[in-house]
């Protein structure tokens, strides 16, 4: 076989809609097309059946998450929707009532976990590449609403008991700034110089000291999405629906407002943006000035895992084009970063 991880993305990706057109046998669908929309972490495709129905179906990358770690994600958006007034995509069951399947197929190198969900008929709000692209909200607007349901997902988690057995991935003080964070070692980045290295490792030990004191108690830290991005915010008429949970684990609250603004540094609307942001997370849940002024933190933090998302997968389209632009955005933080008292 040639080796997969060579194959350009475009390649992978027919290899991978193979193994999914596989996988939908175990569904009792029929296939009458699959579509490509996007990959990342996982690859996604619509699915169209012969009936005329659609559906999306996720092939996830190897080796990322285990079996328990999906179905706790799955347990999560479950429960948001039922109990959190969070609007989130509904998972088909196979004919044996399983949420996703463990699929091989002679054309792709190892086993995949593959699940169906309902085809959501929304907008995305946007994307990293071209910003608010949605126009059915203002930018202030639209931040806002993320701001809310950031507040509702922080809700519910800070008081859920969890259900035996669940396990998600924490993007804690290791997770971030250990000896082997969840994205990689950032500063192993090739594309970084040996002056940039010992930029990044500084603020590797400044990050885990700021951190280390913040502390973990739950009016900060819980369950977070963790990748609260407009494209996973779609617009379906007359309400939002947040979808891809694949990064979702324990972490600080502040780190999905990171997420959310981190693509924006720079801009002359960013201050807008993170009042209206914070103005949407205040009508449902309290956020304290004191961890507000802690946001520069999380942003060199959410800096830090995208230089090690581009490191650890070097090999993709997605990687080698944001890599320069992510690298130069990511040390220039830390300049200012590395100054402050």
């Amino acid at each position: 076989m040639t080796d997969f991880y060579k194959l350009s993305g475009e390649a992978q990706c027919k290899k991978l809609a193979l193994l999914a057109e596989a996988a939908v046998d175990q569904w009792n669908l029929s296939v009458e097309s699959l579509e490509l929309i996007k990959h990342r972490e996982n690859a996604v495709y619509k699915l169209t059946t012969k009936e005329g129905i659609r559906y999306a179906i996720r092939v996830h990358r190897a080796n990322y998450h285990s079996d328990t770690a999906l179905n706790s994600e799955i347990q999560w958006m479950e429960t948001l929707r039922c109990e959190a007034n969070v609007i989130t995509p509904e998972f088909v069951k196979t004919p044996r009532g399983e949420y996703f399947l463990v699929v091989s197929h002679d054309e792709v190198p190892e086993p995949r976990q593959v699940d169906i969900l309902e085809w959501v008929d929304g907008e995305a709000m946007g994307s990293i590449e071209n910003g608010i692209t949605n126009h059915a909200l203002s930018l202030t607007d639209s931040f806002s609403l993320i701001g809310e349901i950031a507040a509702k997902c922080h809700n519910h988690s800070s008081s859920w008991q969890l259900p035996k057995g669940f396990s998600r991935q924490a993007w804690d003080l290791d997770g971030l700034v250990g000896e082997d964070p969840i994205w990689g070692k950032f500063w192993e980045l090739e594309a970084l110089s040996a002056a940039e290295v010992k930029i990044m490792m500084q603020v590797h030990g400044k990050l885990r000291k700021i951190l280390t004191e913040f502390g973990q108690s739950s009016d900060r830290y819980s369950l977070i999405h963790c990748d609260l991005l407009p494209e996973n915010l779609l617009h379906c008429g007359d309400h939002y629906k947040l979808i891809d949970f694949d990064d979702s684990g324990f972490g600080w609250h502040l780190f999905d407002l990171a997420t959310s603004l981190f693509f924006h540094l720079g801009e002359d609307y960013f201050d807008d943006i993170v009042a209206a942001w914070v103005e949407g997370y205040r009508k449902h849940r309290e956020l304290l000035d004191e961890h507000l002024a802690m946001l520069p933190v999380f942003l060199m933090a959410r800096g830090t895992t995208y230089l090690g998302w581009a490191h650890t997968r070097k090999e993709t389209d997605d990687a080698k084009e944001l890599t320069p632009m992510v690298k130069e955005g990511v040390l220039a933080l830390a300049e200012h970063f590395l100054a402050e008292e």
